[in-house]
């Protein structure tokens, strides 16, 4: 009996085919974006080191949202990762997608990060 590929596996294959061609250096790292139906979250990623050097999220206490799973919510927290990145003296990093469609919330964290100072 062959079974549907659900979404989520569809994603996770997408994923692997962009990330075989992106790689994250402690100079360039990896912006990494995780998308559920609640959150949103996002890393920089070291790959030579095996490191998240930063990450922000809906789930952090300092953004204090009531909606998480929006794209007002999304703009936020690629706003605060590019502030945490900036404190840590990174301009430019690689955008990764994880496999996500660059629409909606995913967009508009990369927009934000992109307005607050990081260059991809």
């Amino acid at each position: 009996m062959i079974t549907k590929p659900n979404k989520n596996n569809v994603r996770q294959k997408r994923h692997l085919r962009i990330r075989k061609d992106l790689f994250g250096t402690e100079q360039r790292p990896r912006l990494n974006v995780f998308r559920s139906n609640k959150h949103i979250y996002a890393q920089l990623i070291d790959d030579v080191n095996n490191v998240t050097l930063a990450s922000a999220s809906t789930v952090d206490k300092e953004l204090n949202l009531e909606a998480t799973g929006n794209v007002e919510a999304a703009k936020q927290v690629g706003e605060l990762i590019a502030k945490r990145a900036v404190d840590k003296g990174i301009k430019s990093v690689v955008f990764d997608r994880g496999g996500y469609l660059y629409h909606g919330r995913v967009k508009s964290l990369a927009d934000a990060a992109r307005e607050a100072g990081l260059e991809f």
